[in-house]
This record gives C-alpha cells, sequence and structure tokens, in this order.
C-alpha cells in the first residue's frame, strides 16, 4: 500500500503514535517520526519532507497549523487524524480536508492514507 513512501506520524498521545507507526510499517512504508510536537516535525520538514502525513490537530506544544500548511502547499497527501476539528486556518486556506475522527483502528487510518496518495499519484 505505501511501498517505499516516508510517513510523517505526529501524534502525541505515546500508544496511537505506536500504532500508526507500526501500521505504517506493516503497510510497506517507512515512518517519520513518531513526533510529538510542532517544533520537532518542523524541524525534519527542513531536512527530508515525507512522502505522506498522519496528523493529530492538537499537540502538546500547539495546533498543527504551521506543518499542515507546509505539507499541503507541497502537495504532501496529508490525512487528519483527530479528536478535534481541524483548525479554521487550514480550512479556510485550503478548503476540506481528509480527516479520519479519533478513535480509529490504525490499520483503518493507513488503508485510508493509502487511498489519499493513491488518488494523488
Amino acid at each position: 500500500m505505501l511501498h517505499r513512501y516516508r510517513v510523517l506520524v505526529l501524534e502525541d498521545e505515546p500508544m496511537i503514535a505506536l500504532d500508526l507507526a507500526e501500521a505504517v510499517i506493516e503497510a510497506g512504508g517507512e515512518v517519520v517520526g513518531p513526533l510529538a510536537t510542532v517544533e520537532d516535525a518542523l524541524a525534519i520538514l527542513a531536512v527530508e519532507p515525507p512522502h505522506a502525513a498522519i496528523l493529530d490537530v492538537r499537540l502538546a506544544d500547539r495546533d498543527v497549523v504551521p506543518v499542515a500548511r507546509i505539507l499541503l502547499l507541497n502537495g504532501t497527501p496529508v490525512l487528519f487524524h483527530a479528536a478535534s476539528d481541524v483548525p479554521p486556518a487550514i480550512l479556510n486556506e485550503f478548503g476540506p480536508v481528509p480527516v479520519l475522527p479519533k478513535p480509529a483502528p490504525a490499520k483503518q487510518v493507513v488503508r485510508m492514507l493509502a487511498s489519499i496518495v493513491d488518488s494523488t499519484s
């Protein structure tokens, strides 16, 4: 499903992050992270951008807007996996974005991301 894709997992709940990372690996992808803060994600994006991303909306340090904006402007497939709404700043700038509400099984999240990747390639 995600063969050779580098997938950023940005999630501050450790068990969810580990489940998502494992599901990405099982789908043939390479995990970037998992990371828990916007600061860490921005540092990674500056060095080597991922091919796709699974993003929580609210993280330990702030909302995900700066990371999401960079990814979406670069055309990177993004799936928001969140217990809260996508920030209005993202919706106002990019329109509807793919969202899978929490809780969702990690394999379902990865399958949805794979379908987003397939539709953009």
